[in-house]
């Protein structure tokens, strides 16, 4: 088992673009549920919106880098508003209905095979980052020590990917400090008493369902930087594993979604490694790649239940917090 490799396969998810992706996905969650008490199951939609909504215009009309982000944004803002008039006036659990199911929707209409010249279908997407590879100051060659080294363009999204990561926390910290701020939380702890006081709860929620979907937007399309847009890689499992990220780190918290994402994906390749070690040593020889890889996935659940029972703030959440989840 070499175990140089697995520990230095498992530092470099440190900072990939996939735990920046998904960092900036649970910040945006974290308006959503931790903020405002919205219960959105459909993080992955926003994620699938933003990569189809930039990969698109890119690929069909040769559209500039800031247009194509553009585009995914106008697109994000739309679903939100499709998915919110109808149930934010309604209890938080038709909200979670709708969210997973139009999730699911979304993803089967980009693989339906009459979209196939626009969408790919089920083969995805790809041929969409020319524009992002011209945006990369750095120059050509081969950067970083030990497991920290990357090409110019690996370096120049993971710049771009946890820069953005960055600006949505100090967004979001200003943001809740704020008296909009204050009055979503007011929202998630009592929304009668919000609306006694004449404030449109309506209008707040809806604003705070679109930046977190703008948030969730963004993260898909730097998900995508370092691989081709697959619809597979949007299913329900892609939500929830957002969730376990920002409820690991702690749900109305700055830095939670960040060092859950970091926790969460080192661990994964932690647990893949020492399990695909073990087999090929011949140490779990009955196991097959694929029973490790559902293996990993089972340990990550029981970790989540574990921390759900004994810590169910977070890592950095405050119990005070999950008052108005109980």
């Amino acid at each position: 088992m070499d175990w140089g490799n697995i520990l230095g396969n498992a530092v470099g998810e440190l900072i990939s673009p996939t735990t920046a992706a998904y960092a900036l996905a649970a910040i945006g969650l974290g308006v959503h549920f931790g903020y405002t008490g919205l219960l959105n199951f459909g993080q992955a939609a926003f994620m699938l919106i933003g990569a189809y909504g930039f990969a698109i215009p890119t690929i069909e009309f040769g559209a500039p880098l800031p247009v194509a982000i553009l585009c995914a944004l106008i697109a994000s803002v739309l679903f939100a508003l499709f998915l919110g008039i109808p149930t934010l006036r309604l209890r938080a659990d038709y909200l979670a209905i709708v969210t997973i199911a139009a999730a699911e929707v979304v993803r089967y209409i980009v693989t339906t095979t009459g979209l196939t010249e626009v969408t790919g279908a089920a083969n995805g997407l790809s041929g969409f980052k020319g524009t992002f590879a011209a945006s990369n100051p750095l120059p050509e060659g081969t950067y970083g020590f030990g497991p920290f080294t990357y090409n110019s363009y690996d370096w120049w999204v993971r710049i771009v990917g946890w820069g953005l990561v960055i600006l949505a926390s100090v967004l979001v910290f200003l943001l809740m400090r704020s008296p909009w701020g204050r009055i979503v939380k007011g929202i998630r702890e009592d929304e009668d008493a919000v609306r006694s006081l004449g404030k449109n709860v309506f209008s707040y929620k809806m604003q705070a369902l679109v930046m977190g979907g703008v948030m969730g937007s963004i993260a898909g399309i730097i998900f995508i930087l370092p691989r081709a847009v697959q619809p597979a890689n949007y299913t329900t499992g892609l939500t929830f594993f957002i969730w376990t990220i920002m409820l690991l780190g702690g749900a109305a918290t700055i830095f939670g979604p960040i060092i859950g994402a970091m926790i969460f994906w080192v661990v994964l390749s932690l647990t893949q490694g020492v399990l695909y070690g073990a087999i090929e040593s011949g140490f779990l020889g009955f196991l097959s790649t694929t029973q490790a890889g559902q293996i990993r996935f089972m340990l990550v659940g029981l970790a989540l239940m574990l921390l759900v029972i004994f810590r169910p703030q977070g890592i950095f959440g405050n119990k005070k917090e999950l008052s108005f989840s109980v």
